[in-house]
């Protein structure tokens, strides 16, 4: 029997998968496929993020996203220093999200 994946997985699954007794069936990506595959993998964290049912899970989940988002940024020669440098820079200008502010809309002025 097999299972198609057909996505990224984290370096270390094919050598779990055989500790399992299977066989894995890889590919080694070029990095434009890899960019490719990160982002769609992010997707799927994110979304994994959003289907947390405690706070364990959430963690975990925001660990994996966190884990992807290091490899983007590495994949463009940055670290994730390079990321939280820029948030921060980000944040001091536009604030964070602490206020939890919800904007329903906006009404512009007609002169």
């Amino acid at each position: 029997m097999k299972k198609n994946y057909n996505k990224l997985v984290r370096d270390n699954i094919p050598d779990i998968i055989e500790q399992n007794g299977e066989k894995p069936v890889i590919e080694f990506l070029n990095n434009n496929d890899y960019k490719k595959e990160l982002l769609n993998k992010l997707k799927e964290e994110c979304n994994e993020v959003i289907s947390a049912e405690n706070q364990e899970e959430l963690l975990n989940e925001l660990a994996d996203v966190y884990e992807v988002l290091n490899a983007l940024a590495h994949i463009q020669n940055k670290s994730m220093d390079d990321v939280v440098k820029i948030a921060e820079q980000k944040k001091l200008k536009r604030g964070g999200f602490e206020k939890k502010i919800y904007l329903k809309k906006v009404v512009t002025k007609k002169y």
